[in-house]
């Protein structure tokens, strides 16, 4: 059953259903009042919010790590990598473009 990532205005939810319309009943169930901003069906059947990331370890983040991670995610996409690694860094879309190339070039 695949795994789901579902951003509303006021929550992110993660959920694994059938289909992406199963997705949205889970929120219209749990959220009656919240708009689907965001669904995602995730490309592994886990999930995983990395400490470093958001702050709570003194551990710096490899971006190589991050950016290898989000290429991995798109599976190869650079538009779609670069969106996701600014989402999981806050770098903005310069910064951004270069790691997730510089890895594309020495083979993610």
């Amino acid at each position: 059953m695949p795994l789901f990532e579902i951003e509303t205005e006021a929550h992110i939810i993660i959920t694994w259903a059938d289909s992406e319309d199963e997705a949205r009943d889970v929120v219209s169930d749990a959220y009656p009042h919240d708009e689907v901003l965001r669904l995602t069906k995730r490309p592994r059947d886990t999930w995983v919010i990395s400490k470093g990331v958001l702050g709570l370890t003194t551990t710096k983040v490899d971006p190589c790590l991050v950016a290898r991670d989000c290429l991995s995610r798109s599976a190869g996409d650079k538009v779609n990598a670069i969106r996701l690694y600014r989402m999981e860094t806050g770098s903005d879309l310069e910064n951004a473009r270069k790691a997730i190339e510089s890895n594309m070039v020495i083979g993610w």
